[in-house]
């Protein structure tokens, strides 16, 4: 935990989360309603619903600890102290965002906050990531890398040479699956024999376990003991983190393949609702948790009239950055 978790107790830390659960849930709910609006071109992916995976993966990280994410990785960005103004400008096609408008919301990456970047390929982010823990451990440096995939992606080749990989040369990485229970649109127990993915983690020689993924704390705890273990030499750990999306795999999804009520009970066991329970009932005040939602709206609103008042891209410079 950092000195500011600890000071704050289990309470004051539950409250550090839901705080930046609350600014990665309306950033998404900004994203959605500008993306619906044509404001926001191309594919775009949500992490509704999941909020509680990157926030307590990244306070278990330090500063100069690499992160690499899915295509479903704003949350990750915000997580990871990314502001949330250059963010918004890059899903703009802004000249003020973070990649100067050219990478969108499928390649946004930020790699002066330690975001190393989303990637359109499923798994794809495995075998970089393996690269990064390798280019630590030749430095001398004192790094952990995390990359993040979805249920689907375990199923793909690149991602299990790059678990092979890292397990044989005891590489300084935490792989964490963000198990919602569909592999796109197909649910992930009709792809695999064996639906406890955190089991393969054995089969390379290296630890595995299922967390609750709706939990901040306990992805927390989690991914420090992981992070802990690979700064001891140790070598990669499997984290299969538990969740469920309350929208679509993108924007658009018309969701005829989830049953009747499925996201109605989700809704029930997402992490911001789950952690406004607790908080109450451990007698946080309703009008502090209320200040909580309405400190990150405050923040988010400002971030997108920012966005929003920036020049676009220029497009003379679209071939720049750009190898041929």
């Amino acid at each position: 935990m950092t000195q500011q978790e600890t000071a704050a107790g289990a309470s004051g830390v539950l409250q550090l989360h839901l705080q930046a659960m609350w600014r990665i849930r309306l950033l998404e709910e900004r994203v959605r309603e500008l993306r619906l609006s044509e404001q926001i071109a191309g594919s775009v992916h949500l992490c509704t619903g999941q909020e509680a995976i990157p926030v307590g993966a990244c306070a278990a990280l330090r500063e100069g600890d690499p992160v690499f994410a899915t295509y479903r990785g704003h949350g990750w960005a915000l997580a990871r102290g990314v502001p949330p103004a250059p963010l918004l400008a890059e899903l703009l096609g802004r000249a003020t965002g973070l990649n100067g408008g050219r990478g969108g919301s499928a390649y946004l990456t930020a790699p002066g906050w330690g975001f190393y970047g989303e990637n359109s390929i499923v798994g794809a982010g495995g075998p970089i990531a393996a690269g990064a823990a390798m280019a630590a451990r030749r430095e001398g440096a004192d790094r952990v890398v995390v990359c993040a995939f979805g249920d689907g992606a375990l199923n793909q080749g690149a991602l299990h040479e790059a678990l092979n990989f890292a397990a044989v040369l005891e590489l300084p990485v935490v792989y964490v699956c963000e198990n919602n229970g569909y592999s796109e649109l197909t649910p992930i127990r009709d792809m695999v024999r064996v639906p406890e993915l955190w089991r393969r983690a054995a089969a390379y020689g290296m630890p595995g376990e299922r967390v609750d993924g709706n939990d901040p704390v306990a992805v927390q705890a989690a991914v420090a003991a992981a992070a802990s273990r690979a700064r001891a030499g140790l070598g990669p750990s499997l984290i299969e983190a538990m969740t469920e999306r309350l929208v679509g795999h993108y924007i658009g999804d018309a969701e005829q393949y989830r049953p009747p009520g499925e996201v109605d009970a989700a809704r029930e066991r997402e992490p911001i609702a789950r952690a406004v329970r607790e908080l109450t009932a451990a007698g946080v005040a309703a009008a502090e948790l209320d200040a909580a939602q309405r400190r990150a709206r405050a923040e988010i609103d400002q971030a997108a009239e920012q966005a929003l008042g920036a020049p676009a891209a220029d497009t003379s410079t679209v071939r720049e950055h750009v190898y041929g």
